[in-house]
């Protein structure tokens, strides 16, 4: 079994799992591969989501070796065994210890960016990761759960060698794995796309995941759970002060549904989401069947639905087109698809239309705004290749920002010859150290900021 990405792991995962929707689960991904892939299984399942942050404690000179594991909450997991014949004093596991919980303390808080950690007690908990190699990070993580006050405790990953089972029986009421290759070597050779989850597009995912549910607990679900979370903040944050933020990210989201487009006599699939008022929306155009489901996309999606724009995440291309490589850079069609779903979202909304394309959905956003007639605001490009649409750049009229990474450089050359092309208003952001994908730590946030500040000066009309 051959995984897309991320999201489509999780997709296939959630079906296998639905047997657990009336147990009322909390899901927790393992960052960070494991949280894009927690995020659909908790999606489909109408399930809180959060983090479960575990740091594995390391045999002084062969760190590979765990004598234990910590967790949040003081929750610390450790092996006599292991200590005992590795001859471990205190003074040696203080050491190991308290560096490590400086980095859960950090990533924890990172993560969940203010909001208090999901209380598990007497709930079934879904631990959910990318996938397994040795085992030990996902057990250490079933541990910490079940001294978190988990009552059930279910693992749950998409892909795993085969003896992993017997390694994880002592720790799990129950493991759920879709495929376990006799050839296992790595997690990464069963998926098309496996590259890095930066920490960005976790903390988005866990927001977006709390907007959905209406709490600002990570995502947390209604009941004693719930309120037991509410008392469970970070030392320093009051309550009041809890409770603004909250409501913040309950009320970013007004309307969030799936919807189906009828473009160019293709059913297309997305994801709608409009705030209380919103005065524009956003489409995300991308030449992959994987694109609203893109963590990248959802965390800009995420920074303009919080400052009140509507944003329409979907797949220009059907699963199986997207196989062909080829259809990836048939920007005629793609652009032809864009403007008949622009048709779609303007009969159902009243307010500006603006697009936001990556790669070579950044030629179709560009090629779609420069057809006669095109009542588009204003265009985002992404790490784009306007060059696809060089023909027509000069009939663009929307206001466009063009974004790309610093140490894009073919990417660079080619945006900056299409700016050069251009008759409208045009403005080139090059982010310092970043790549094509904007992987690195803070560049992805920096482009849903330039994103949000272009949209809210050119796209929404003053009152």
């Amino acid at each position: 079994m051959l995984f897309t990405d991320r999201a489509d792991a999780g997709h296939r995962l959630a079906e296998a799992l639905q047997h657990l929707e009336g147990e009322d689960p909390v899901v927790l991904g393992l960052p960070r591969g494991g949280v894009p892939v927690a995020f659909q299984v908790a999606r489909a399942l109408k399930a809180p989501l959060d983090v479960i942050v575990v740091r594995k404690l390391g045999v002084p000179y062969q760190r590979e070796l765990g004598f234990g594991a910590i967790g949040e909450g003081g929750v610390r997991v450790i092996s006599d065994d292991i200590v005992r014949r590795g001859r471990l004093g205190q003074e040696d596991l203080a050491s190991v210890e308290h560096a490590e919980a400086a980095e859960l303390a950090r990533q924890a808080e990172r993560f969940r960016a203010g909001r208090p950690r999901l209380s598990l007690e007497g709930r079934t908990a879904i631990v959910v990761d990318d996938g397994i190699a040795t085992g030990a990070t996902a057990a250490a993580a079933c541990q910490v759960v079940r001294a978190q006050g988990a009552a059930r405790v279910v693992l749950a990953v998409p892909v795993a060698p085969p003896d992993a089972a017997e390694r994880l029986r002592t720790t799990t009421d129950e493991y759920v794995c879709l495929s376990t290759p006799f050839a296992f070597s790595a997690v990464g050779e069963w998926y098309r796309d496996f590259s890095q989850t930066p920490d960005d597009e976790v903390v988005a995912l866990l927001a977006e995941a709390a907007a959905r549910s209406g709490s600002g607990a990570a995502g947390s679900g209604s009941g004693k759970a719930g309120s037991e979370a509410e008392g469970s903040g970070p030392a320093g944050s009051g309550p009041g002060a809890e409770a603004a933020a909250d409501k913040d990210v309950a009320e970013a989201v007004a309307i969030a549904e799936e919807v189906t487009i009828d473009a160019a006599g293709v059913r297309l699939t997305g994801d709608l989401s409009l705030p209380a008022g919103a005065r524009a929306v956003v489409m995300f155009a991308h030449g992959s069947g994987s694109s609203r489901h893109s963590p990248r996309n959802r965390l800009v999606a995420a920074a303009l639905n919080e400052a009140g724009l509507g944003t329409l995440l979907f797949d220009l291309l059907t699963p199986a087109e997207e196989a062909h490589r080829s259809n990836v850079f048939d920007i005629a069609t793609l652009a032809e698809r864009l403007t008949d779903a622009t048709g779609w979202l303007r009969d159902r909304t009243a307010v500006p239309v603006g697009y936001f394309g990556a790669s070579t959905g950044a030629a179709a956003a560009l090629r779609a705004a420069a057809a006669p007639g095109a009542q588009v605001g204003a265009v985002v490009s992404r790490g784009g290749r306007p060059d696809l649409a060089e023909p027509l750049l000069h009939a663009v009229r929307a206001p466009t920002l063009l974004i790309v990474g610093g140490n894009d450089t073919l990417v660079i050359d080619l945006n900056q010859q299409a700016e050069a092309a251009m008759r409208c208003a045009t403005r080139l952001d090059i982010i310092p150290g970043a790549t094509h994908l904007f992987e690195e730590h803070g560049a992805l946030q920096q482009v849903a900021d330039l994103a949000r500040d272009w949209f809210l000066s050119h796209l929404v009309k003053e009152a």
